[in-house]
């Protein structure tokens, strides 16, 4: 009898200890998204844009240049990247040397708004050609795309190939092949997590993992502390919408034939090109597609291949543009 009192007691203690434990979570988080959402939720607001806001479909959106080169530049962030015209920065301050240079930051990224228009393939082009048109750049333009919009500048290019004298890829994502699909419900966990504040623990990490050795990488203090309050925000409905319809634009573009007067150099990272899923194969069968006038080539470094190599990108963009006569 008194063994079964005793288990009792211990089952209410252990049922006591899981509950205040419980709460004391729940109370951190809860005081944790009243800060977040009263004292740091406009932390954007004073933050003075680096180029042009121009109005696209009613929506601002923010177009950064430099340089004044006779070719045209224009870089495409990959999906995630919460400011891109700093995360491009060192990169644009390289090529500008030589070219203009122009970084799009696309709805839902950086200074431009946020929008309620499908993330689309056609959506992107037309979105591109207006801001960049509004801006007063001209075609034809070298596309410079990384990651995922690797599968916008192959539809803009299959549009519009007058528009394009070249795409030179930053270890883009294959349009040979399907990615794997991100639950949606996934990513709107990314949203609550961030309306928590939880991110703002771990996003200083993220930061100077990537930024922040500025006399190498040729950083600014500025855009490092920007590019910090940044990635605080950078998960919303545009970018989810954009993530979730990754494999419907891949599945597009892949129907379509590659325009063979566009040439295309993909630079791949040495860690990417090292990868199971990948490696060889997966390159291959994506300059395939391109055709004849596609090839690619291995850059020392990691998916975000511009932060630490914008001299061995901004040589082998020359080198490629030369020899294709662009």
């Amino acid at each position: 009898m008194m063994i079964k009192v005793n288990k009792k007691k211990r089952s209410k203690k252990a049922m006591i200890i899981f509950v205040t434990i419980i709460g004391i979570v729940v109370l951190i988080n809860l005081v944790s998204l009243i800060i977040n959402q009263v004292f740091l939720r406009h932390e954007l607001d004073n933050l003075i844009p680096y180029g042009k806001l121009v109005e696209v479909n009613d929506r601002n959106m923010h177009i950064y240049s430099m340089g004044a080169g006779d070719k045209t530049i224009v870089l495409l962030p990959g999906f995630g990247v919460p400011l891109p015209s700093a995360d491009f920065a060192p990169l644009m301050r390289e090529l500008s040397n030589e070219y203009t240079v122009v970084c799009v930051e696309y709805f839902g990224v950086g200074f431009s708004d946020e929008t309620d228009v499908q993330r689309t393939n056609e959506n992107y082009t037309q979105e591109i050609r207006t801001a960049l048109s509004k801006t007063g750049f001209a075609p034809p333009y070298v596309l410079m795309p990384h990651s995922g919009s690797g599968i916008y500048s192959e539809y803009y290019a299959t549009k519009y190939p007058n528009e394009v004298s070249a795409i030179i890829m930053l270890d883009t994502t294959s349009s040979a092949k399907t990615e794997a699909n991100v639950p949606k419900f996934v990513l709107e966990l990314s949203k609550v997590q961030q309306a928590i504040g939880i991110s703002r623990i771990f996003n200083p990490l993220i930061v100077s993992s990537v930024l922040s050795i500025k006399e190498v990488y040729g950083y600014t203090q500025q855009e490092i502390n920007d590019y910090t309050k940044f990635i605080n925000h950078v998960n919303n409905d545009t970018i989810i919408d954009q993530t979730y319809r990754l494999n419907e634009n891949i599945l597009e573009v892949m129907s379509m034939e590659f325009p063979s007067v566009v040439p295309v150099l993909k630079i791949v990272a040495s860690e990417t090109a090292e990868g199971k899923q990948t490696g060889k194969e997966y390159q291959n069968a994506h300059i395939n597609r391109l055709g004849k006038n596609a090839q690619w080539t291995v850059i020392e470094g990691n998916h975000f291949i511009y932060h630490r190599n914008v001299a061995a990108i901004l040589d082998a963009t020359n080198e490629f543009l030369q020899s294709k006569g662009r």
